[in-house]
């Protein structure tokens, strides 16, 4: 049993690399540029960070292949926002990055089983 929670947790972390692999390709064909990604702190960690012109964009990133829990951008809750907020904060101060124009995406991937996947970017999501 054991075993196969460790199979499950490794496949779903392998899920979600995928769909943030997706999300970023997505991202960057849409012209923005990948500053940095999996970026963590003691706030939390984001995702993904890129540049749109002068303006800095914190983006979220779920996965999902059912909806039985929800789509993937139901799941972003405040209390997600908040954590990714403050890390977003230290991610300026880390980097030294003064005042400029931030923005809070969420790109939902759905990829059901056996089916194409879709990517839903929700630009100023939070």
């Amino acid at each position: 049993m054991k075993d196969s929670l460790q199979q499950r947790a490794r496949w779903r972390r392998e899920f979600g690399r995928w769909g943030e692999d997706l999300a970023a390709r997505y991202l960057q064909a849409a012209g923005l540029v990948l500053l940095s990604r999996n970026w963590s702190c003691r706030e939390g960690e984001l995702d993904l960070v890129l540049s749109e012109g002068e303006r800095v964009v914190f983006c979220e990133v779920k996965t999902r292949s059912g909806d039985e829990y929800g789509t993937p951008s139901e799941s972003v809750t405040p209390e997600k926002a908040d954590r990714v907020r403050k890390a977003a904060e230290q991610w300026l101060r880390v980097f030294g990055v003064g005042w400029c124009r931030t923005r809070y995406d969420v790109v939902a991937v759905f990829a059901p089983v056996g089916g194409q996947p879709s990517v839903r970017h929700i630009a100023g999501a939070f």
